[in-house]
């Protein structure tokens, strides 16, 4: 964290090592919060929130807007694209190397493309 410019407070470190203890995920604030307080760690959900958008401005995270109000946080923070089952409102990567992006507009005179995110959209088969 201090590698990241943030201090590492009791609840920052906790909501570190939820989140980042079992590899590459995306959580949702709410997620988190619901795991923090199952292992025992009395946080608001306003503090989850908080710190997941420090951790985002620091670098640490990277926001997946998969639906209008809810946001997924993505420990994996390279650029990659994602698949969303909406039924399940479950988030995870697409394979490296599978999504080629061609033909992009240019950009409005003064910017540059920054980043481009993919999110297929997938709901189960009904049988």
């Amino acid at each position: 964290m201090r590698t990241a410019g943030l201090r590492p407070t009791r609840q920052r470190i906790a909501l570190a090592d939820l989140l980042f203890a079992a590899g590459d995920r995306h959580v949702s604030a709410e997620a988190l919060h619901e795991e923090a307080q199952a292992a025992g760690f009395s946080v608001s959900l306003a503090t989850v929130y908080n710190t997941l958008h420090q951790f985002t401005e620091a670098g640490m995270l990277r926001i997946v807007q998969v639906e209008g109000a809810r946001t997924h946080f993505d420990t994996n923070v390279s650029d990659h694209h994602h698949f969303f089952i909406e039924d399940e409102n479950l988030v995870f990567d697409i394979p490296s190397g599978r999504v080629e992006v061609k033909n992009l507009p240019e950009p409005p005179e003064g910017t540059e493309i920054a980043n481009v995110d993919i999110v297929v959209r997938l709901r189960r088969k009904v049988r």
